[in-house]
């Protein structure tokens, strides 16, 4: 069984997270924490990513499906009234139960949904059951075949979200039910909810940095390691390949699921432009450029450059960016940005003069 330790890394990016709090209370510029807190958000995703890229070895162009998985599991659940429903005993368990709510819509309609923990609860199990069902083949997959497939495998997610009417196709669901630490279920976007939202965020990442850092410093890191290094050696010294990258798959699915339904629940809506394709390349390009097998820099990097993408500042040119960012890195710093770029690596890419 797993020892969980606490890293001391993890500690002061805790207490950096209150410093940086703070000072934005001090300056007035409290606006910020929402795509601060939007990004650490969408960094669970990069470090599972992360776990699945730079320890086992495995690609995927499907992430942001997963992501869509958990965001609209949870607003479906959360803001499909069961009021039709409030005399039958199984609802009056339930809310004996605690496990559903009573709130207003924008309308100011009475809704009877169920509660976002439960929802969460399903919203999880969901992911890592689609995870399963879809790993348990396309795993067996190498290089550009898995790429591949789970490319395929976004694109049915988007089409799905996009012209299922449960989902609100190309609207998307809004109107989703926020929940914070304190104060009650909805918090109506005011500032303590901001505040709430920001700390629970980085209380997520931090936990799944935790998580991650313990799983590869662990006897199933080192298994994970020698898979990246030469699957068929690692497979001829006794490590069971497949059940490894299935499970890594089936986790870092479940980062990416968190991070959605967090997300939903902080801006109280979800649409289909979660679940783009080029939404699932900008995450594999931020893990190029934190570094394929660097927890760490993956997850600077996710915060840095989604906060720096919803802060508007490549403008339409968006996607155009983070493509030309994996391409770059690619060619000129293979192991991440946070790699000093060889010079050997630059000057290859220039022309050679011919001996005479």
């Amino acid at each position: 069984m797993m020892r969980l330790r606490i890293y001391y890394p993890v500690l002061a990016a805790a207490a950096l997270v209150v410093v940086l709090h703070v000072a934005l209370a001090a300056s007035g510029k409290t606006y910020y924490m929402t795509q601060i807190t939007m990004s650490a958000y969408y960094a669970l995703v990069v470090i599972g990513l992360c776990l699945l890229m730079g320890y086992a070895g495995q690609i995927s162009l499907g992430h942001a499906g997963f992501f869509a998985i958990g965001g609209y599991t949870i607003a479906v659940l959360t803001t499909y009234d069961l009021g039709n429903w409030r005399e039958t005993p199984a609802i009056g368990l339930l809310r004996s139960l605690g496990l559903l709510m009573q709130w207003q819509d924008m309308y100011g309609r009475d809704i009877l949904s169920f509660s976002p923990w439960l929802a969460f609860a399903a919203a999880m199990l969901l992911a890592a059951l689609i995870a399963l069902v879809i790993g348990l083949p396309v795993i067996r997959l190498k290089g550009h075949y898995l790429a591949m497939a789970t490319l395929g495998f976004g694109l049915i997610i988007y089409r799905i979200v996009l012209g299922a009417r449960l989902l609100g196709q190309a609207d998307g669901i809004s109107n989703v039910p926020a929940f914070g630490l304190v104060g009650g279920l909805q918090v109506n976007g005011r500032a303590p909810f901001r505040v709430q939202n920001y700390y629970i965020a980085w209380f997520a990442v931090l936990a799944a940095m935790v998580l991650s850092l313990n799983l590869i410093h662990s006897r199933v890191g080192r298994a994970l390691r020698s898979i990246h290094q030469s699957e068929e050696a690692a497979h001829s010294l006794g490590i069971d390949t497949y059940r490894y990258k299935l499970a890594t798959f089936i986790l870092s699915a479940l980062f990416a699921a968190v991070g959605g339904a967090l997300l939903t629940h902080y801006n109280g809506s979800i649409g289909p432009s979660e679940a783009t394709v080029m939404k699932s390349v900008r995450y594999v390009a931020i893990v190029a450029v934190g570094g394929m097998a660097n927890l760490w820099g993956a997850m600077l990097m996710g915060v840095l450059l989604n906060f720096l993408s919803l802060r508007g500042v490549f403008g339409s040119f968006d996607d155009a960016v983070f493509g030309a960012i994996l391409i770059g890195v690619m060619i000129l710093a293979p192991q991440g940005l946070l790699q000093v770029p060889r010079w050997r690596t630059v000057t290859a890419l220039l022309p050679r003069r011919k001996r005479a």
